[in-house]
């Protein structure tokens, strides 16, 4: 995701500043295959004994252990495959079993209002999960300008990410093409629940 303000990045909380963290590591390594250096930066992460931990250690071994033409090779079978991957990560698809529907038409729209603008060198649509995850990270950071509100961050997610992403993430966990993704799946199932809570909590 690109906009006039991507450079913009302003002063946060520390908690804020750690779950737009999360959402740009999942961001990254769901957009495309990751390169060696993010593997290297992967390799050194640590985690507790929670479900998002144990995610986390299992990811940085496989990181120390994978490289990134194997790792590029599971990205493919996974999510592109002949015609189409083992798993479509898509909001259109898992909420309504068809690609480019109503909840793409719906994200165009809040995207224009928060100043998102899409990337012209990316295929796929915007409601990739990769591309929802760095936008929350944007509006986190203010990568498009001022930090967003907790408020309409709440709205964002509960509309375009809370309906299908565990059920994703869930789906990748136990996908028969992962390895390297399987602890994707666990840390981005675990973060979900928390975000939804964590939201709940602010009403």
């Amino acid at each position: 995701m690109t906009d006039a303000a991507a450079s913009l990045v302003h002063d946060v909380s520390e908690e804020d500043a750690l779950r737009a963290q999360l959402y740009d590591l999942l961001g990254v390594v769901l957009r495309k295959p990751p390169a060696a250096d993010f593997l290297a930066k992967l390799a050194v992460l640590n985690g507790d004994d929670s479900d998002m931990g144990r995610g986390i250690t299992a990811l940085a071994r496989l990181a120390q252990v994978s490289s990134p033409e194997k790792i590029d090779t599971e990205f493919h079978r996974l999510f592109i495959g002949l015609g189409r991957g083992e798993l479509l990560p898509y909001a259109s698809y898992y909420i309504t079993g068809f690609l480019n529907e109503k909840p793409l038409a719906k994200l165009r729209g809040d995207m224009a209002d928060l100043g998102m603008v899409k990337d012209a060198a990316a295929y796929e649509p915007e409601d990739n999960i990769g591309s929802l995850c760095e936008m929350m990270a944007g509006m986190i950071q203010g990568r498009f300008g001022a930090p967003v509100s907790l408020a309409r961050q709440k709205d964002f997610f509960f509309t375009h990410l809370a309906p299908w992403a565990e059920h994703f993430f869930t789906d990748l966990e136990a996908a028969e093409g992962s390895v390297f993704y399987a602890p994707v799946g666990t840390v981005g199932a675990a973060f979900m629940q928390i975000e939804k809570q964590s939201f709940r909590m602010t009403e």
